[in-house]
């Protein structure tokens, strides 16, 4: 019992004491230089709609030959 609290406890005194960061935990410069994002400007939710009308349905046939596979292969 007491070894393993001296295998998993040493670790994390010795871990505790250390002097320095990691480099990714340290703050870098260059995030501080970044420009601001652009300010967003308004674009209407219906500005890109195009009215269509209903149209009867197409022979299914052809569409079904252009789906098949060319060399006739079942899936």
């Amino acid at each position: 019992m007491k070894s393993s609290l001296f295998v998993v406890g040493l670790p994390l005194v010795i871990g505790g004491c250390a002097s320095t960061l990691p480099p990714d935990v340290v703050a870098s410069s260059a995030a501080a230089e970044q420009p601001s994002p652009r300010p967003v400007a308004y674009r209407s939710p219906i500005s890109g709609y195009v009215s269509r009308l209903p149209v009867d349905p197409k022979p299914w046939r052809r569409q079904n030959d252009l789906q098949a596979p060319a060399n006739g292969d079942d899936s």
